[in-house]
């Protein structure tokens, strides 16, 4: 358990209903409202960042990147004009 003080806050507004329903919850599982709340939010935000940040390629799509990544083409006359841009926006 981290034992780091505890500075900010969140607030949130439910109805009763939400408000009744998460109580009851924190008491089935033992734990604090405020404990239950961050608990399950952080499980939530850990679930959600995870699904967001991995991307998950079919065999064929990745082999077809792992080869690019290994074997990357040579930069065309697009890439070379944006790289150049870039530099020149950058100062060097």
């Amino acid at each position: 358990m981290s034992t780091m003080t505890k500075s900010d806050r969140i607030q949130i507004r439910v109805d009763e209903f939400a408000k009744n329903k998460i109580e009851r919850a924190a008491r089935v599982s033992h734990k604090s409202v405020s404990e239950f709340v961050i608990s399950n939010a952080i499980a939530a935000a850990d679930k959600l960042l995870k699904d967001h940040d991995q991307v998950a390629l079919p065999s064929r799509d990745w082999e077809l990147f792992y080869a690019a990544i290994l074997n990357p083409p040579k930069p065309n006359k697009a890439l070379r004009a944006a790289f150049k841009r870039y530099k020149s926006q950058q100062g060097k």
